[in-house]
This record gives C-alpha cells, structure tokens and sequence, in this order.
C-alpha cells in the first residue's frame, strides 16, 4: 500500500491509467485482427484487379507479341513474365490467411475455377529471392524480379533503387494459368503490415494517454477545489467558531454542502451564546441568594462559626465567577492580531519575580505569533502561576521552529502520575496531595489552558521530567 497515492488526484491517475491500459490491450486484442484483414484485402483488392485485367489483355494478344508486351505492364518493384510454365512449385505454394484472403479477391475477377489454381507465394528476403542459385521457382521469378529474362540492362538500377525506396514491403508471387495454358507470372511489392505495437502506435497512444492524463488532473483539481474551502473553513471552525460563513457558489452539490455546513456554524454558534447565557443567568440568580446569606452569617454569635460560613460562601462566589469566565471563553471570540509571544513571557517572569517569585526565561529576545493576546497572556499567565506556586519555580522556554512554536514551563514539584496527566485537563479536576498540600483554584487552570492553546490550533500536554518536577508542553503553529 506504500506505492497507493494518498492524494485523490493520485488516486484518479492511477485508476484511469490502469484503466486506460486494460481498455487498450482489450481492444487492440478484439480489432487487431480485423484491421490486419481489412487492410490485406484492401491491398489484394487492387492487386487482383491489375491482375485480372493483364491476364486478360495477355490473353487477346498473339503468343509472338507477349513478351514484348511485358515491358508496358512493368513499373517499380511490378513484374510481369509469361511462360509456358508456373515460376512456382507447388511445394512452394502458400496456403496461409494472406493466400486465402488474395485468392478470394483473384476469384472476383478471373473466376474460382481459375483462381483455386492459382499459385501464391510470399517472400520478405529480398536477397535471397533475387539469387539465380536459388530453387527453380524462386531463382526464376527473382530473375523475372532482376530483368535477367530481357535484355533491358536499366532494370538492374531500377530493381537497386526499388529495393532502397521499398526496404519495408512483403513481395507476393503469382503464377496464374491462362485458358491457353501458358502461365502469367507476376512479382508485385505489397506494404508490410505495420503491428501495433510499433513506433507510431506507441507515439501515438502515449501522447493521447498524456493528453488524458492532462485533462484529468485539471477536472479532478477543478472538483476537487471545494474539499479543500471545506477543509480551510473545518479548520477554522474549529479555531475560531464566529469564523466568517462559507460562499455558497458552484454546482448544486458543492452549494447544498456549503449551505448545510454555514447551518452547522450557525447552530454551534447558537449553543455556545445560549450556554453562556444560562451560565450567566445561573450566576446572577445565584449572587442574590449568596448576598442574603452573608447578611444573616453576619447575625451568627458564634464567631467560628460566622468565619467557616462566610468563606463558604466567598468560595462559592470564586467558584461561580471562574465558572462563568471559563464558559464565556473570552480567547475564544478576541480578534487575532501580531503579539511579541518572547517579549509576553518575559514580561509574565518578570511580574512573577517582582512578586517574590523564582521565574526565569530562555529564548530568543523576539518572536512574532499571530494570536490572541489576552487569551495568550491567561494561557501562560495560568502556567507560570501554577508552577511558582505547587513547584516553588518557573522555568519557561522557547523554542522557535519552522512550523511551530514550543513553550516549556518547567518546574520543581513531585509532577503528576502519568494516569493522571491528561485528567488533570478536564473542568473541576483538583488532585489533593499530587502536588502539594494546599488546595487552589476550583480545577479549571489547566482546563482553560488547553482551550486556549487548541482556540489557537495548538496543543497543551504534560510529562514528568527526568530530574524531578512537571514540564508542560504547549505547542502553537505558525500558520496559524
């Protein structure tokens, strides 16, 4: 399957290639014979009728005047010799498919009777049909081919230069009796019948096959055009959900496709704005009752008492306003615009250290990202708190590629066990005791942390490091 193209332009050209081959091989397996026929009797067709048409004057003319009247029939490659005997044995006598296929054409003409007794030959060694040491028949008829039974001395030259200009033709021998019995003897050149899997067959199928190839990769581009709109608005769907809506242009099936999928948009878009909003509402719903409940612990005598229950309900109030902040997703809907990603982080160590923190930074001095930069600020704003508070230091550090950029935030803590790593990820996830033991936050840090990193088309993943302590990856693309 390595050599099975993964592209649906490859995948078409080898299709049509492989089909193009069979169809071929079919065809010129079913017509190859056909054509060969058609084109011998094509050729026997004409041969016959000149023939036919010698014969007939040779016959109307007196013995005495016949070989003088053999010159005039003459012509290049074309010789005619009259004899009172055949020029071919019958143990020379061809009985093949071109026999039997000039032999029906001879019968048209001089009748089958004559024609069934015809004698028929071919021959495509011109040197040894020419030799006078050869066979009686052949050495006769290639003295007749030669001039050797005349006194014409040109028909040497004119035999030489019909041999160089005729260098691809079958000679075909006829010895035809006439009524008188005498024979007339004809040598006459006849194209040889080109295969197809000749030069010009191969040219000629390997250029339409281009040419098809040519116009097939230009439909299948041309058809292909919509899945990747489809694939760019997907992934931009998935980054950005108020992405601009898919044009609804093309044939009728790409038109139905683009409109079910700006319906899609629409209803996920939907159902993020009616799940804020009822988390909204919740939290607005639930802010009354809290406030009347912090007036009456205010009437509590016993002071532990009113202490333990107002910070219950202050942890309530945490809860429900990060509850709210994580659904509203404010990365999500911030307009991207360039951000100094280097000058961010250190800016971000910087204020830890001021705080009384350890936080350090390692990269380049400038890094241009096409991003959100309050989601990215939360994003790793999240991370470095994270690690200066459960892993006493941050050690973050950038890394710039050519297709994406890798933020490492190292720290000092017991890490987190490997079942657990990709846990920790989900909302209002809290591991008592993993990494220390004080319990922050309501579990939705690292939560926020990879949806901003995936808003952004990256990731967020976590690994124990070698020497102790947690290291969380975050991966943002270029392209994106």
């Amino acid at each position: 399957m390595r050599l099975w193209p993964q592209s649906l332009i490859g995948r078409v050209l080898v299709v049509l290639l492989v089909a193009l081959l069979v169809s071929n091989a079919i065809g010129f397996f079913l017509f190859s014979d056909e054509r060969r026929t058609a084109v011998a009797q094509a050729g026997y067709g004409r041969l016959a009728e000149r023939i036919a048409a010698i014969a007939e004057q040779v016959e109307q003319t007196p013995e005495e005047d016949r070989r003088q009247l053999m010159r005039s029939f003459r012509g290049p490659g074309f010789r005619v010799n009259w004899s009172p005997f055949s020029t071919l044995d019958d143990d020379e006598h061809s009985h093949g498919w071109q026999a039997r296929l000039f032999r029906t054409a001879l019968g048209v003409y001089v009748g089958p009777a004559a024609a069934e007794r015809t004698l028929i030959d071919f021959t495509d060694d011109w040197e040894g049909f020419g030799g006078r040491d050869g066979g009686r028949g052949m050495g006769r008829m290639g003295r007749m081919m030669r001039g050797d039974d005349d006194d014409d001395d040109d028909d040497d030259d004119r035999y030489r230069r019909f041999k160089r200009h005729w260098d691809d033709v079958d000679v075909i021998l006829v010895s035809l009796p006439l009524q008188d019995g005498s024979w007339l003897n004809v040598a006459a050149p006849q194209p040889r019948h080109r295969p197809f899997g000749g030069p010009p067959f191969i040219g000629g199928f390997f250029f339409l096959t281009v040419i098809i190839l040519l116009l097939t990769v230009w439909a299948v581009r041309r058809s292909a055009r919509p899945l990747g709109k489809f694939t760019r608005a997907a992934e931009q769907l998935g980054l950005d959900v108020n992405a601009p809506p898919m044009d609804e242009h093309g044939p009728r099936e790409v038109r139905r496709a683009a409109a079910s999928f700006n319906q899609m948009q629409r209803r996920i878009r939907r159902f993020i704005n009616d799940r804020t909003q009822m988390l909204a509402a919740i939290s607005h719903d639930l802010r009354t009752p809290i406030t009347r409940l912090r007036l009456r612990a205010e009437f509590v005598e016993d002071e532990e008492q009113r202490n333990k229950m107002l910070a219950d309900l202050e942890q309530m109030e945490e809860m429900i306003a990060a509850t709210l902040a994580f659904a509203r997703d404010d990365a999500a809907s911030e307009a991207r615009q360039p951000v100094d990603l280097a000058v961010l982080l250190q800016g971000l160590c910087d204020d830890a250290t001021d705080a009384g923190k350890e936080a350090s930074y390692q990269g380049p001095d400038r890094q241009a990202f096409n991003g959100r930069p309050v989601g990215l600020r939360r994003l790793f704003g999240n991370l470095i708190d994270n690690a200066v508070k459960y892993g006493s230091r941050a050690a973050v550090t950038l890394n710039a590629e050519a297709e994406a950029l890798t933020v490492t935030v190292d720290d000092d803590g017991p890490g987190i066990a490997e079942h657990l790593q990709e846990k920790v990820f989900s909302p209002f996830t809290r591991i008592e005791g993993s990494r220390s033991r004080e319990t922050g936050g309501v579990g939705l840090g690292l939560a926020v942390v990879r949806s901003i990193a995936r808003a952004h088309g990256g990731e967020a993943s976590l690994e124990n490091r070698p020497e102790g302590g947690l290291r969380v990856r975050v991966t943002l693309p270029v392209s994106a």
